[in-house]
């Protein structure tokens, strides 16, 4: 019996991967005909393109409708998760997000925006963390602290994956991981609904991808970057309270806030880091640079592909780290954790003054 709901679970797993790949597939070509014939390319003069011709950016119109129809077509209603409340924060943000990427939208709408979708997660739907287990010796969190935290920890994830989003492949493989990762891991608790609808967003964006490698054929835009935000974000607060619920103790329950911040720690950094750096110089953190943990590494002379493999590597290393050393604390391992970027951070920056001044010295570590 146990043999035949196993395998019943992964044939139901494994449909829901190939028809939301599928849907985002057939999809995609109708959008690049539609592109072409109302010339909706993407503005190749901005400064911080990568391309130098038209490319669409309306894959995340794609992976928007893959993602809905998957997890309707397949009935994924879990108790825990409001999934009206999801549904409703998707379709906003797919709403402002499209707007984004056909006229533009301002950067205080964007953020105003965002926070109503967060407010109705939280508010509404009470998805929101509500202990930090510890970490910095916090623990439990009143109403009012949790909320607000978690609002701006959805926020936070959201605008990480919008803000990686500048060279090909990079935020689809991001959200491959990140999400096949959560799946698995709520495979592994029974939560199966869960990890379906991780499992749709990883089917959308699979799909997605094949025409975003290198030469990229079509960009995501806001509208896909958001989506995959938010249900990266909303699946992280889910696995951190699972964590609470079931127990830390069991031994089949990784570290979970731990875990959470490795799978999110390659978008995240890099977001905590332009913004820290445009804040100390006097501008705003929403303003535009090249100063994104990608646009570095270009600089080097690696190409696209090469990037996202090496920031994809560093990804899946925390994850592997946290796993092998789960039974240290999470204040230890999340310290750990932000470690890598940060070494890594360190490195690119020897070796782009060490190209700059042509000259591999010691000195330039430090200045």
């Amino acid at each position: 019996m146990t043999e035949l709901l196993h395998s019943y679970h992964l044939i139901y797993n494994v449909l829901i991967v190939v028809i939301s790949a599928f849907i985002t597939l057939i999809t995609i070509p109708s959008i690049l005909h539609v592109a072409r014939a109302r010339h909706l390319y993407d503005d190749v003069g901005h400064f911080r393109k990568q391309h130098d011709h038209g490319i669409p950016r309306l894959g995340g119109v794609a992976i928007f409708v893959s993602f809905i129809i998957t997890i309707l077509l397949f009935s994924v209603i879990d108790k825990s998760l409001p999934v009206s409340c999801l549904l409703i924060s998707c379709i906003i943000l797919f709403a402002m997000g499209l707007k984004d990427d056909l006229s533009g939208v301002n950067s205080s709408t964007k953020f105003f925006i965002q926070f109503i979708v967060a407010a109705i997660l939280v508010l509404l739907g009470d998805i929101r963390i509500t202990s930090m287990f510890g970490i910095f010796n916090i623990y439990g969190l009143p109403y009012v602290p949790s909320a607000i935290f978690s609002i701006l920890l959805i926020m936070l994830i959201v605008n990480s994956f919008n803000l990686i989003d500048g060279i090909d492949g990079l935020a689809a493989t991001t959200g491959i991981i990140v999400n096949i990762t959560f799946a698995l891991l709520f495979m592994h608790i029974k939560q199966y609904e869960l990890g379906a609808i991780c499992l749709a967003m990883v089917g959308a964006v699979v799909g997605f991808l094949r025409y975003n490698i290198t030469p990229a054929k079509i960009f995501m835009g806001d509208t896909g970057a958001l989506l995959i935000g938010l249900i990266s974000a909303v699946m992280a607060i889910k696995y951190i309270e699972l964590g609470k619920l079931t127990g830390v103790s069991e031994p089949n329950f990784y570290p979970a806030p731990a875990l959470t911040v490795a799978i999110l720690v390659g978008p995240v950094f890099d977001t905590l880091r332009v913004f820290t750096i445009r804040i100390l110089n006097g501008r705003s953190p929403f303003d535009a640079d090249r100063n994104h943990m990608h646009h570095r590494m270009l600089k080097l002379g690696m190409g696209h592909i090469q990037v996202t493999l090496c920031l994809s590597l560093i990804n899946i290393g925390a994850i592997v780290m946290v796993l092998y050393f789960k039974n240290l604390s999470n204040t230890l391992l999340v310290s750990c954790i932000l470690l890598i970027p940060l070494l890594f951070n360190w490195l690119v920056t020897f070796c782009i003054r060490s190209k700059e001044r042509e000259n591999l010295a010691l000195r330039n570590l430090f200045v």
